[in-house]
């Protein structure tokens, strides 16, 4: 709410006072006129003791007004108004002075949150000086080092100087950019907002996997067997439940003999269908079968022929305008909520997650680090030491206390290879580091299928999900799987990480494009030209200011400035699921 709003409901709260003191004198002159004649009588005494009542009655009454505006105009001022505090101030009112009150329709324009423009320029603004930083950071540390490689140490001493005062700078941009978004009330917007579309969804999936008659149902059968590791099955299972929901059919999840519990899915989490778990049907055909075949195998993705258009990274047509004004990463989101379907877990399993956390100390605030080494590093990602994880590990923190006093920098810190932890915790005793080397063991290639290896991915991933930054490499499928299930916990967590090599993906996915909203000249050596509303297929960001990609114009291919494109989002109409109603 901004400051005239507030003024103007402070305007309205004076006038019913001032009427009511009115009424008070009223009600004081009245009998003095009628008797002025008279001498004094005992009818008089007692009406001016009966005034004289009132009056102080209406003394306190104002008091307790003059509190509730004086707490209200501060909230105001404060930016912290949002629906509650005007609902509570209305019905405090109403209740001393005994009139309804309204405040013409104040409280359903703070219900109604924020523009769709707003929150979308709002992030880019976020996203710019991000971009930005890298660019400068990226350019400063490249003359930093020819002062060194000149044997000019104080010209590369000042540009450090510099380099420090202007991650100050970022910092506390950043952290002003995050206190405007909460002004007026749009966090409590945005609170409520991403419980009801996320509701909306869970119940569409529970809709879809539990039919009235499973005999009659149509179904998507899916084999829990790919040749990968823990991440990458989940990825596999959720790829399904998407195309199950495309498709409005049951998913049945085939997973005995599951190489990560031999006893199947339903000994770790719950079931997809308290309904309908049968996979049998009139008659069965692979993918893509027709609308009329009962039940389709679905292949991997990797073999899916032909490609529907609702694959990742698509949205929902009837759900896109309030996923893209809602969260950042509109992608993400949807992916989640099939997550936050599919991985409830059992009770037991459940238990094993609270001791866990318990056990540990896991508190707030704590920064999730992923360390994927073994058979990633070479093949499919490069090595980084745990020193690169660190800067944004301390970038974090660092920005926490220019709002807040930090008594503990907490690590949770989770790697597949045993020396990572013992290394961290020499190499920077002044944070604390939660994890467990006996995770990393069994995250090992020969000990990876393991009932204790499988205890130890669950304990790693649920707390990295948990924590409140994530710092990692998107080429790994456990920090993309935190990455997701951590969009369940937020209204929009899509800024919460930082990935040290890729941008976000998922295995399979259709093409990940942009559109430029600026024209650019390439001018350096590896460059792009662009015009505005250029289609880019974007391969990368290079986290110095500039993104990878191919101009689906001209098709050149090369470096372009990232703050000069944004995501073109693929929009798909998918099934609607109009048995659904939209509020619970």
């Amino acid at each position: 709410m901004n400051l005239r709003s507030s003024n103007k409901i402070l305007a309205q709260a004076a006038i019913i006072l001032f009427f009511f003191w009115v009424i008070a004198l009223i009600l004081l002159t009245r009998p003095l006129l009628n008797n002025q004649q008279s001498e004094v009588s005992n009818d008089v005494l007692q009406r001016l003791s009966k005034a004289v009542s009132e009056l102080e009655s209406l003394k306190v009454r104002n008091q307790e007004l003059q509190w509730i505006l004086t707490n209200f105009s501060h909230e105001a001022q404060s930016g912290k108004i949002n629906e509650n505090v005007v609902e509570r101030l209305r019905s405090t009112l109403e209740d001393k002075i005994r009139v309804p009150i309204s405040f013409g329709g104040l409280e359903k324009k703070l219900t109604d949150g924020p523009s769709n423009e707003y929150e979308v320029k709002r992030r880019a603004i976020y996203r710019g000086v991000q971009e930005i930083w890298y660019f400068v950071q990226q350019e400063l540390e490249k003359l930093k080092k020819k002062g060194h490689d000149q044997n000019a140490p104080e010209l590369a001493s000042l540009i450090q100087e510099i380099l420090n005062s202007g991650k100050e700078h970022e910092i506390v941009l950043l952290n002003d950019l995050q206190e405007l978004s909460s002004m007026e009330g749009h966090d409590a917007w945005r609170t409520t907002e991403s419980r009801a579309l996320s509701d909306l969804v869970q119940r569409r999936l529970h809709y879809l996997q539990n039919p009235v008659d499973c005999s009659k149902a149509r179904k998507l059968v899916c084999n829990l067997n790919k040749s990968c590791g823990y991440g990458c099955q989940i990825h596999h299972a959720a790829y399904c439940f998407i195309m199950a929901y495309a498709t409005k059919r049951t998913l049945i999840l085939n997973s005995k003999k599951w190489r990560y519990h031999r006893g199947g899915w339903e000994k770790v989490f719950l079931p997809l269908s308290d309904t309908c778990t049968d996979p049998s049907g009139l008659d069965r055909s692979n993918w893509p079968g027709t609308n009329e075949t009962q039940v389709i195998e679905l292949p991997i993705v990797d073999m899916l022929s032909p490609r529907p258009p609702f694959l990742p990274l698509a949205i929902p047509r009837d759900l896109s305008d309030r996923m893209i004004r809602l969260h950042g990463d509109p992608q993400v989101w949807w992916i989640g909520q099939f997550m936050k379907y599919l991985l409830r877990y059992q009770p037991e399993t459940q238990k094993m997650l609270d001791q866990a956390k318990e056990k540990m100390n896991f508190k707030m605030p704590v920064v999730g680090v992923h360390v994927r080494r073994t058979d990633k590093v070479g093949t499919e990602a490069a090595f980084h030491s745990i020193d690169e994880y660190m800067l944004f590990v301390a970038d974090f923190f660092n920005k926490l206390e220019m709002k807040e006093k930090v008594p503990v920098r907490r690590v949770y810190l989770a790697s597949d290879d045993p020396s990572v932890l013992p290394e961290a915790k020499k190499k920077y005793p002044d944070y604390e580091f939660l994890g467990d080397v006996s995770i990393a063991k069994g995250a090992a290639v020969a000990t990876r299928y393991t009932d204790s290896s499988l205890r130890g991915i669950l304990v790693d991933i649920h707390m990295l999900a948990h924590s409140d930054h994530l710092v990692c490499t998107f080429s790994s499928q456990v920090c993309r799987l935190a990455y997701e299930i951590m969009q369940t916990l937020h209204p929009d967590a899509s800024s919460k990480f930082k990935s040290l090599d890729d941008i976000y993906y998922y295995g399979g996915q259709g093409p990940h494009q942009q559109t430029a909203i600026y024209s650019h000249k390439g001018h350096r050596t590896g460059e792009i030209s662009m015009e505005v509303g250029d289609v880019l297929g974007i391969a990368g960001n290079h986290w110095d200011g500039y993104s990878k990609g191919i101009n689906e114009r001209t098709k050149q291919s090369g470096l372009y400035p990232s703050f000069k494109a944004v995501d073109k989002y693929n929009i798909v109409d998918f099934p609607v699921y109009s048995e659904v109603a939209v509020a619970a």
